[in-house]
């Protein structure tokens, strides 16, 4: 199976930046369709980005509003999270994932990481 493992969050500013990184390990990285996912306090889990296993397709929530990039490196089994210009609204536990196939639903995915905490202050 695999094992995934957030990192790179914490608290920044409204208008600050974060990169998130997601380590695999087990089974190949390459193989996978990668997302990333958050939940706040009080609400459901819910969908932020997702790409393929080239790395050539991606897609966004629309919240993202053009802000966050997700890109992988699979020679070091790694899936990341740009996030710029962000809100306070954006404060969440980020979740990365592993599937099959892309998809924006939460049972698409057959692997999840432990999260990593985001933080925006106003």
């Amino acid at each position: 199976q695999v094992q995934l493992v957030e990192s790179g969050g914490g608290l920044v500013r409204a208008g600050g930046s974060l990169r998130l990184s997601c380590a695999a390990s087990g089974r190949t990285f390459s193989p996978f369709a990668m997302a990333w996912f958050r939940q706040a306090p009080g609400k459901e889990r819910e969908f932020v980005a997702t790409i393929r296993r080239s790395g050539g397709s991606t897609t966004y929530a629309n919240f993202v509003e053009g802000r966050f990039t997700i890109s992988r490196d699979n020679a070091k089994n790694t899936v990341y999270l740009e996030m710029n210009s962000l809100k306070p609204e954006d404060t969440a536990v980020y979740y990365c994932a592993a599937g099959p196939v892309t998809s924006t639903t939460i049972r698409a995915y057959d692997y999840w990481g432990q999260g990593t905490q985001v933080t925006v202050s106003s």
